[in-house]
């Protein structure tokens, strides 16, 4: 097959599905195979699907329908492979699968692949014993009630349900995640006059992913605080960096510089491609390049 190059925006027309950084550069996810990965992707993909849908339980937690056929079709594989993918991410914390009955479809709950804590779990012969979970947002938001178990581990071994203690446990778990999924040293490295500069970018960002507010004001407007959270966990490096670059550019008054990056990172997704797309431009014009 011979394929054409992409001329200017033309990648744009494009669908993509979007595969977390962090289970490529976390090491806790080294084990996890790139087959199952990718189908982690797509669960993704289907958690906003059914956002739309409304497929949302009892307890304001989204799942997602993905049957053994459409996973078999999305990924050229055999039912065994699907199987064993599906148990992969099982086994990691990734998802929970939970039976339907007779010729149902399993629901499948996709999991926060952030926030992991490690957490004792008392058996039938009351013994306990060491246990990685994924503990999403939803979960300490409303406790499931189906069974015991769940209920110990949403609610006894649940770190964010009460305590400032626990909401710092929270922050650093996010402080974590944000320090590699944004590259933050290689940031400073490329740009060590502007290291205070970052360290305040994070610590906005930090503080609107661990907000309990309904709300947040973005240039002037007040949207829901789970669209904006939703936005900044999209932001990668060259967001930051776009993030810095309208900061040096900018000629006018900053009044209020954590209202300014707020909104500039809220946009940056959106804005990034016209904004060098234009730099281009310009460059071109004035001869440049």
């Amino acid at each position: 097959m011979d394929f054409d190059y992409f001329h200017e925006e033309e990648s744009e027309q494009f669908a993509f599905y979007r595969i977390p950084q962090v289970l490529f550069k976390d090491d806790r996810f080294s084990k996890l195979s790139t087959d199952a990965k990718v189908l982690y992707g797509l669960f993704l993909n289907r958690v906003s699907l059914s956002k739309k849908n409304h497929w949302i339980d009892e307890h304001g937690r989204v799942f997602i329908y993905y049957t053994l056929i459409s996973i078999e079709e999305d990924l050229n594989c055999a039912n065994q492979k699907a199987m064993k993918l599906l148990k992969e991410l099982e086994s990691f914390g990734l998802i929970e699968r939970v039976k339907q009955g007779l010729c149902k479809p399993d629901r499948i709950y996709v999991k926060n692949y952030i926030l992991r804590q490690e957490s004792l779990v008392q058996s039938n012969e009351n013994h306990y014993s060491g246990e990685m979970k994924i503990i999403s947002p939803e979960c300490r938001k409303s406790l499931p009630s189906n069974t015991e178990k769940n209920n110990i581990e949403c609610s006894k071994t649940n770190p964010f349900l009460s305590g400032e203690k626990n909401g710092m446990d929270e922050r650093n778990q996010y402080r974590n995640y944000f320090l590699k999924s944004l590259d933050i040293e290689s940031l400073k490295e490329r740009y060590p006059y502007s290291k205070e500069h970052i360290d305040e970018i994070l610590e906005i960002i930090l503080d609107v992913v661990c907000s309990n507010r309904k709300q947040i004001r973005i240039a002037g407007d007040d949207k829901p605080v789970q669209v904006v959270k939703g936005q900044f966990m999209k932001l990668d490096y060259s967001h930051i960096e776009f993030v810095l670059n309208c900061m040096k550019e900018n000629t006018t008054q900053i009044k209020n510089m954590k209202q300014y990056i707020l909104a500039v990172l809220y946009n940056a997704p959106i804005t990034i491609n016209n904004y060098y797309s234009s730099l281009v431009q310009h460059d071109m014009a004035t001869g440049k390049i």
